[in-house]
């Protein structure tokens, strides 16, 4: 009897804790909806959605005028591969990313390494140095036209040199360093942040501890801050590189290309052959092909930094 009387309880405890594991199981689902599902539905109408329709788009002849939307295979892609504006412009892009992204970080962590050095006014000088990045790509393109126009021109006329006589924009030769001057005005005091995030949290001990064995100045920033900074580094070259590649307001306001297309970087060309032009399909395939390269140099950046990561 008895075991007869225990096979009826050890069933409804199951059953109760079951009833108690599908109950949690649902709290959990409500509450996943309810925090996860507005970014989840926006992710999905502004970026999943589109993207697909994008990569539908490199496959047709798609024309809003001639209202045509012909299956056309690869196509697109070859015509990319051929499209030496195109090819001009990425290379363009990448020579732009490369040096913007060092000089950007090179800038950073410099202004980082200063205002971590118990500099009087530091947190005023963080402040300033933050600043233009507050400022918009549009607005900020538009200022430092009139900087390169009227203000660096007069310096060079005080000063009587040739070079900056004329606009830095109105040169083909020129108007790329004018634009890597902006951009890295405009992102390294963001990356300076990150930087001092990152000098702030290397262990004192082991900062006295390179210090007892006489490590000191640049010795001890190359063997012992530097190596420590890795992640630091991971972080800023990332976005630098992602966001050089991508760059179109700045590129729009300041120069739009000009002179003679030796500025016009790759989104641009992309966003004028598909919106300018109409030829949407081969624009996205460009676009695929921008986005593709992006992934590349963004993912091998950071596998090759991640081998000098240490800890401390």
């Amino acid at each position: 009897m008895e075991a007869d009387s225990g096979h009826p309880l050890s069933a409804s405890s199951i059953g109760v804790q079951i009833m108690k594991k599908k109950a949690k199981a649902l709290r959990n689902t409500g509450s996943f909806i309810a925090f996860m599902g507005p970014s989840l539905i926006a992710f999905t109408c502004v970026l999943l959605i589109p993207f697909l329709y994008g990569v539908y788009l490199t496959f047709t002849n798609y024309s809003p005028i001639t209202r045509t939307s012909d299956f056309i295979g690869f196509g697109n892609f070859a015509a990319a591969f051929t499209d030496k504006a195109f090819l001009d412009s990425l290379l363009k892009t990448l020579s732009y990313v490369f040096f913007s992204a060092v000089l950007c970080n090179l800038v950073a962590f410099l202004l980082a390494y200063l205002l971590t050095s118990n500099l009087k006014a530091q947190n005023f000088f963080r402040a300033g140095f933050f600043t233009p990045n507050l400022i918009g790509g549009i607005v900020l393109g538009y200022i430092w036209k009139f900087i390169f126009a009227n203000v660096v021109t007069q310096i060079g006329k005080s000063l009587e040199y040739a070079p900056l006589t004329t606009s830095l924009l109105t040169n083909p030769d020129s108007a790329i360093f004018a634009m890597i001057v902006v951009t890295v005005w405009q992102y390294a005091g963001y990356l300076m942040m990150i930087y001092v995030a990152g000098f702030v949290s290397i262990p004192r001990d082991v900062q006295e501890a390179a210090s007892l064995d006489g490590a000191t100045g640049l010795k001890k920033l190359f063997k012992v801050t530097i190596p420590l900074m890795v992640p630091s580094f991971i972080i800023c070259f990332f976005i630098t590189i992602s966001r050089g590649f991508m760059a179109y307001d700045l590129n729009l306001a300041l120069t739009n290309g000009a002179p003679y297309g030796s500025t016009r970087l790759a989104s641009m060309h992309i966003y004028q052959k598909a919106f300018q032009a109409s030829q949407y399909g081969l624009g996205q395939a460009e676009a695929i092909m921008l986005f593709i390269v992006v992934a590349v140099v963004a993912v091998t950046q950071v596998l090759l930094t991640k081998r000098y990561e240490v800890e401390a």
